[in-house]
């Protein structure tokens, strides 16, 4: 990444539902449109998923508000190609065809002048995954609640 960028809108909720196996930069095919909805920070990763077809990722279920002084009415979850290094999107490509592994948009950003996206290879999580790290971070609360009182 360069040492300049701004994150436009981050996925949280992918933090939760899935384990991050490896994460890679990309860069997405936007219209004018969309790219001025962007830098007001028109967008909306929640659902948003990414697929491999006939050997490129195609972007899906993100919600990319349209500009209200553009001509063009574009549909704002249209799908998205993104771009890719020939070698990371083999390796993508390699890694989503085993079982169990998704791929997953973590933020959306301009890197100096160009939109990103943060693409991760994840598997989701089980639910009893889920729920052992809602009770140990609930412990872990109340331990360090507690240790915060003794030192009163």
């Amino acid at each position: 990444m360069s040492k300049f960028y701004k994150v436009i809108a981050e996925n949280r909720k992918a933090y939760y539902d899935y384990n991050i196996i490896e994460t890679y930069q990309a860069g997405i095919v936007l219209s004018g449109s969309e790219v001025k909805s962007l830098r007001l920070g028109k967008i909306n990763l929640k659902d948003g998923f990414a697929r491999v077809e006939s050997g490129e990722i195609w972007l899906y279920n993100t919600h990319i508000g349209t500009y209200e002084r553009s001509s063009d009415k574009l549909d704002p979850y249209r799908q998205r190609k993104l771009l890719l290094k020939k070698q990371e999107l083999r390796k993508i490509i390699g890694r989503v065809a085993e079982r169990g592994y998704t791929l997953v948009p973590l933020k959306v950003y301009f890197s100096g002048d160009w939109a990103k996206v943060d693409l991760s290879v994840a598997k989701a999580k089980k639910k009893y995954e889920k729920k052992e790290k809602l009770i140990r971070k609930n412990a872990d609360k109340e331990i360090e609640r507690a240790l915060k009182g003794n030192r009163l």
